[in-house]
């Protein structure tokens, strides 16, 4: 790591987002390099923890939880910068929450085809502040005009688009418009900067009145005792029938065996029920 490369293609990790970042200091020698999507953050310690139970000799875990947007341009060019260092680092095993960046990866050469398989599912819901004074009831209160809205940003995050798919479901592609254009201008509907979890920040603050977020968040959020609600989309809405987690091992990968341990694992019930705790859809196969 450093600066001793052409850095003008790599993209910039925000220096304020080191809490996504795990282990960075064992990054260079580690036994296992996770790229996994950030709204997985609340359940990795005890996911990880409890797939060293099962492998313990696969002691130094480096893990990403930034938005899978993300880690997948820094797949694509070979690296990132971050606080004025060049990571060169490249994941043994990549989740997604979208088949397309699957592609991509099968037409850089970067995985085969068929190597990438689903292993879960969330959905979306609406998280507003405690008592909910906007009066939140419906998806398409958020075309409202005086609604504050904190979005997802579609360059960075894949639940913008199942967001996006949400609003068409409820309101059209007028709905989509208002929200995602009209209502952008305005400045009332704000883009994350990074990922969805400024969501539960900008609520805390009183800078937004409602955020789409995964659903885990809402529970992790009441783990916490933050003074948030959430108005539920509905079964028709909400996307869990839509909404797929890939995941892969790279060509490339330094620590292949580990990598396919990893997958192994992550399929098992031992990890889906671990992930169900936190709120997310378990794949069972």
């Amino acid at each position: 790591m450093g600066l001793g490369r052409e850095t003008t293609n790599l993209p910039v990790i925000p220096s304020n987002r080191g809490d996504d970042l795990h282990n960075i200091e064992i990054a260079d020698k580690a036994d296992l390099v996770l790229f996994v999507a950030g709204n997985q953050f609340m359940v990795m310690d005890e996911l990880i923890a409890s797939f060293q139970s099962e492998f313990p000799e696969v002691k130094n875990i480096f893990y990403e939880t930034l938005p899978p947007g993300l880690e997948l341009k820094q797949i694509l060019a070979g690296g990132a910068i971050f606080k004025d260092t060049v990571l060169d680092i490249i994941p043994d095993v990549y989740a997604s929450v979208s088949e397309k960046a699957m592609k991509k990866l099968v037409d850089a050469g970067i995985i085969d085809d068929g190597d990438y398989q689903l292993y879960l599912h969330n959905r979306i819901t609406l998280m507003v502040p405690e008592k909910n004074p906007a009066r939140i009831e419906k998806v398409i209160d958020l075309g409202r005009d005086e609604v504050r809205i904190s979005q997802p940003n579609p360059e960075y995050e894949d639940i913008a688009f199942h967001i996006i798919d949400m609003y068409r479901d409820a309101g059209g592609e007028e709905l989509v418009s208002k929200i995602m254009e009209q209502k952008r201008e305005e400045g009332t509907t704000i883009l994350t900067i990074v990922h969805h979890r400024e969501t539960p920040l900008r609520i805390l603050k009183g800078t937004v009145d409602v955020g789409p977020v995964w659903a885990t968040e809402i529970i992790n959020a009441r783990k916490n005792n933050l003074p948030i609600s959430e108005v539920e989309p509905g079964e028709h809405l909400d996307q869990r029938n839509k909404i797929n987690y890939y995941i892969t091992k790279l060509n490339k990968a330094r620590n292949p065996e580990n990598a396919l341990k990893f997958m192994e694992f992550i399929l098992s019930d031992k990890a889906q029920n671990i992930y169900e705790k936190y709120g997310f859809v378990p794949h069972r196969l």
